[in-house]
């Protein structure tokens, strides 16, 4: 396996318009529509919409995902969103109608962590140095 072996992500939505607007105002950011795939075996209907992408830096990018059949909410898998101060977006989440599982806390030489749930009943992280 190579070093850093994750080169994608994605987040299952019930609802993608609410969904997109808690995203939007907890990062501050805007997603891009991407097209569904077409063709034998595609999943009609699926919505997609990418996180802000540059696929020259560090990190990996990922989108929001609304598919027949796919279930949102807890599974196991935790992504976790990088930030300059992760309080900042854990400030953003009540006001976009997430909730925050646990505040801000140390992970001590690895820096701080908050975890959020989304209006979907996601569990995500935000990571931060300081």
């Amino acid at each position: 396996m190579k070093p850093n072996p994750v080169v994608w992500f994605e987040i299952y939505v019930q609802d993608m318009d609410r969904a997109r607007k808690f995203y939007e105002a907890v990062f501050q950011c805007k997603l891009e529509t991407l097209a569904a795939p077409e063709g034998p075996g595609s999943a009609d209907g699926t919505r997609m919409l990418s996180f802000p992408m540059d696929m020259n830096a560090p990190g990996t990018g990922g989108m929001l995902v609304q598919m027949k059949g796919v279930p949102s909410g807890g599974g196991g898998t935790m992504v976790y969103f990088a930030c300059e101060d992760c309080a900042v977006e854990q400030g953003r989440t009540e006001a976009a109608g997430g909730k925050i599982h646990r505040a801000k806390f140390s992970i001590g030489p690895y820096g701080y962590c908050s975890l959020l749930e989304d209006t979907e009943g996601n569990m995500i992280g935000l990571h931060s140095m300081q």
